[in-house]
């Protein structure tokens, strides 16, 4: 949600962000908000005018009653009631406008970074740089659910019994690595200064709003029936909405945390679930990282943040590139995001296995995270960045560590985690 103070000096600057966005349909909501705003700040002044009054005429009556004025008195009562009713008239109005406000400011995009590049879907998203040789060894690496299956790693069938299509359960080693892997990525950021939390894996719907948009909500979260809760698709919606409406001490800024949870979504729309990989499925576990920090601090962070993700896929031996998402791929709160993508050699391709973005103070305003400064309270900024996300990470872990007798090798990075095991070998036909 966008300071309303850009709406009512800088109408154009809001506009152009919309239409780099292509959501022309939001642009008749700048004017809206504009109109409403003046009214409600009209509405303030004659509040105020009337309570000036009200308080004035207030300190006439004891006079005119001790004069023996009773009957200017009395009229004085009358003003003063009638007033009174205007008042309680006027503020209903009042926050019957601000509730519209609210509503239209929601859907308004936050302004993007001017570093982001302008396109109109992720096709159009832009490489900026590769981090190792992506490599297409001269054998064939099969379909990864194969692999998984010929070291009996996997059991679909059964997830597909107990919970139905999108779900899996994972076994023996591969079970081990996906947890490696996490272990992995939670004590790397440990020792790179974050503070290591496990949050609640439901939150309420206030705070759901407050860290994404209502069309990424209703296409994400699972509601929990009959209550206001909603299991997390990550969790940077708690670990943010731990600070709400929180005013933090500028002496503890930066906070910089990473946290385990499992993940849920729905993956419902074209996307689709995979019927017997784990690309897409409806669970998954996840270290993430979130950083709270002053205005001036957040690109700088940003930077840090997505480096350290190709730092560990690099630990596994993972080829990977950054990925800068254009305009009509950032989601609306965003100020600039990039993905990280990892190289699949069985699809000569990357694909996504993390997201860092920046929200300025989108978050924050929406869920009151401010900071008191010299001049008053400020909104700080957010930030959040995928440190592994697994299945989707060991399916690159596999993939690239797959070796011609069938086997997977370990990387050196996770063996100490593996109980000092160096290869996964395949099952005896």
């Amino acid at each position: 949600m966008i300071d309303i103070k850009l709406i009512r000096e800088n109408r154009e600057l809001v506009r152009e962000n919309i239409k780099k966005k292509f959501q022309d349909e939001k642009l008749p909501l700048v004017d809206e908000v504009y109109e409403l705003d003046k009214r409600v700040r009209e509405v303030q002044v004659r509040v105020d005018g009337l309570k000036a009054d009200k308080n004035k005429l207030s300190g006439e009556i004891g006079k005119l009653m001790k004069d023996g004025k009773k009957d200017e008195a009395e009229e004085i009562k009358k003003t003063i009631a009638k007033s009174a009713e205007e008042i309680v008239a006027l503020e209903k109005e009042q926050e019957e406008l601000n509730g519209k406000i609210k509503e239209k400011m929601m859907v308004i995009p936050q302004i993007m970074d001017d570093s982001v590049p302008i396109g109109h879907d992720d096709t159009e998203n832009v490489e900026v740089q590769k981090f190792g040789d992506p490599i297409v060894p001269d054998y064939e690496i099969p379909y990864h659910a194969d692999i998984i299956e010929s070291v009996n790693g996997m059991d679909k069938d059964a997830a597909g019994r107990t919970s139905g299509q999108g779900f899996y359960y994972l076994l023996g080693d591969i079970a081990r690595l996906h947890e490696a892997m996490i272990a992995y990525a939670r004590d790397y950021m440990i020792d790179h200064g974050f503070t290591y939390a496990i949050p609640p894996f439901m939150i309420h719907s206030d705070v759901v709003t407050g860290v994404m948009s209502f069309p990424e909500m209703e296409a994400m979260m699972y509601k929990i029936e009959g209550e206001d809760l909603y299991l997390i698709g990550t969790s940077e919606h708690s670990m943010i909405g731990k600070f709400k409406g929180q005013i933090i001490k500028r002496e503890e800024l930066p906070i910089s945390m990473t946290s385990y949870s499992p993940c849920f979504r729905k993956e419902g729309g074209s996307h689709g679930l995979e019927e017997r990989g784990l690309y897409r499925v409806h669970q998954f576990e996840k270290q993430e990282m979130i950083v709270i920090c002053e205005p001036e601090q957040s690109m700088e962070w940003y930077e840090k943040m997505w480096k350290l993700t190709v730092e560990i896929f690099r630990n596994f031996d993972i080829p990977v590139r950054q990925l800068e998402c254009c305009s009509g791929d950032l989601a609306d709160l965003k100020v600039k995001s990039c993905d990280i993508e990892a190289w699949s050699p069985r699809q000569k391709k990357y694909f996504e296995v993390g997201s860092c973005s920046t929200l300025g103070d989108a978050q924050a305003r929406r869920l009151g995270i401010r900071a008191k400064g010299e001049k008053g309270t400020y909104y700080l900024h957010t930030l959040n960045n995928t440190v592994v996300a697994t299945p989707r990470g060991l399916i690159a872990l596999i993939e690239n560590n797959y070796q011609e007798d069938g086997s997977i090798k370990i990387p050196k990075a996770l063996q100490s985690y593996m109980g000092g095991k160096e290869i996964i070998t395949p099952k005896q036909k």
